[in-house]
C-alpha cells in the first residue's frame, strides 16, 4: 500500500495493481529470463575481474552519457592506465563513475546498503561532500524550453524521511514482490526524491546494479544498462514524470523491465564475443609464442585492453624485463598494437576495444 503522508512526494509503496498490471507481469517474466541467462553465461568466464572491468567502463561511459558528459573509450582507456594529472574533466568524472560503482559493490557484500553508503557513492561520483540538499528552490526544467518539469522535495528534513523509506524497501521486499519491478519503482522513487544537488541520475543507475546484485540477479555488475536509456531518452523522462503527474507508474515500469531484457540480451552478445576471442588469443600465443605462455597473460590483457609494463610486473609478478618481453612479442605475433604516450608505452588489445566499442 502507497502511503500518503504531507510531504510532496508519497512514500513507497504504490498500490499493488499500480504496479503488477497484466502487462508488466508478462513484461517481467521475458526480462527475468534473459536476465538468468546473462547471469549464468557471465559465470563461464574463468576470470571475473576481466570482464567486470570491460562491461563495467562501457556502463559508465554511457551512463555519464545521459548526463552529456562525453567521452571516448581511448580517453577512459588512456586515464587509467598512465600516470598523469591532465586527464580531461570529462574523462574524470567517468572514470569517477566506475570507482564509485565498484565502491557500491563492495558495500552490498555486506547484504544491505545504508543511506549513508549512498552518501559515499555519489561523493565519489561528484568528488565532493555536498551531501542531500538542504537549501530549498531546486526545479527540473526542460533543456530545450526552461519549462519547469518537476518539483522535487524541497526540505532536507522531508528528502531525510523519504530516502529513510527508500532504503527501508531497498533492503526489504516485505510484500513479496517481484525483485526487477521493485527495482523500478525503487528507481522511480529515487529520482523523484532528486536527493542530491547532481549526481542524481547516475547514483540512480548504480543502484539499480546494486540491488539486482544484493537480490542475487547478478554476482557481478555487469548489466550494461544505460545503453537503452541513451537510445530512448525521451521515453524515459517522459514516463517517469508521468508517474508523478498522474501516478500512473506502467508504462514506467513496463520501460525499466524492457531496459533490463535488452541490455541483458546486448551484454550476453558481448560476453561470448569477449570469451570467444579469449579463447582464440590463447591458441594463438600456444602455437606462435609458446615460450612466453601463461594463461594469466592472456587474460590480463583483457583485464587491461591499454595494458603496460606495469601491469604485467604486478599481475604476473614478473621482473620489468619480463614484462617488457611479453608485450613486445605480443605485439610481434599481432595480438597487440604499441601507443606512446608520454614517456610511457601502452599496449592495445585492438580485437578487445572494437568489441567494447560497437
Amino acid at each position: 500500500m502507497r502511503h500518503q503522508t504531507p510531504h510532496s512526494l508519497p512514500m513507497l509503496l504504490p498500490d499493488r495493481e499500480k504496479i503488477e498490471t497484466l502487462r508488466i507481469l508478462r513484461q517481467e517474466s521475458k526480462s527475468a529470463a534473459a536476465l538468468a541467462e546473462l547471469k549464468g553465461i557471465a559465470e563461464t568466464i574463468p576470470n571475473q575481474s576481466m570482464l567486470i572491468n570491460a562491461v563495467v567502463l562501457q556502463e559508465a561511459k554511457d551512463s555519464s552519457e545521459i548526463e552529456n558528459i562525453v567521452t571516448t573509450q581511448d580517453e577512459l582507456y588512456k586515464a587509467l592506465s598512465i600516470n598523469s594529472a591532465k586527464i580531461d574533466p570529462r574523462t574524470k568524472e567517468v572514470v569517477n563513475y566506475r570507482q564509485a560503482l565498484f565502491l557500491g559493490f563492495d558495500m552490498v557484500k555486506q547484504d544491505f546498503l545504508k543511506v549513508n553508503d549512498i552518501l559515499k557513492i555519489q561523493e565519489m561520483l561528484e568528488a565532493n561532500r555536498a551531501g542531500l540538499r538542504a537549501v530549498p528552490g531546486t526545479v527540473l526544467k526542460n533543456g530545450k524550453t526552461g519549462e519547469t518539469v518537476y518539483i522535487p522535495p524541497q526540505s532536507k528534513e522531508e528528502i531525510l524521511d523519504l530516502m529513510d523509506n527508500y532504503i527501508h524497501h531497498f533492503n526489504t521486499n516485505e510484500y513479496d514482490i517481484s525483485s526487477l519491478i521493485m527495482m523500478s519503482v525503487l528507481h522511480a522513487q529515487f529520482e523523484s526524491i532528486h536527493p542530491f544537488y547532481d549526481g542524481n541520475g547516475r547514483t540512480g543507475r548504480i543502484l539499480n546494479l546494486l540491488y539486482l546484485i544484493l537480490n542475487r540477479l547478478l554476482n557481478v555488475p555487469i548489466l550494461y544498462h544505460s545503453s537503452y536509456i541513451i537510445e530512448n531518452k525521451s521515453d524515459y523522462y517522459r514516463t517517469l514524470n508521468k508517474i508523478n503527474k498522474t501516478d500512473n507508474w506502467e508504462e514506467f515500469i513496463i520501460f525499466m523491465l524492457r531496459s533490463i531484457e535488452e541490455t541483458s540480451k546486448l551484454t550476453i552478445k558481448k560476453i561470448k564475443l569477449i570469451r570467444d576471442l579469449l579463447d582464440t588469443h590463447i591458441a594463438t600465443v600456444r602455437e606462435q609464442a609458446p615460450q612466453i605462455y601463461k594463461k594469466e597473460l592472456v587474460e590480463l590483457i583483457f583485464e587491461q585492453p591499454y595494458c603496460k609494463i606495469e601491469f604485467i610486473v604486478r599481475g604476473l609478478d614478473v621482473e620489468r624485463k619480463a614484462a617488457s618481453r611479453y608485450l613486445k612479442k605480443l605485439e610481434e605475433i599481432g595480438l597487440l598494437t604499441s601507443l606512446k604516450v608520454g614517456r610511457e608505452n601502452l599496449y592495445i588489445n585492438q580485437a578487445l576495444m572494437g568489441i567494447l566499442t560497437t
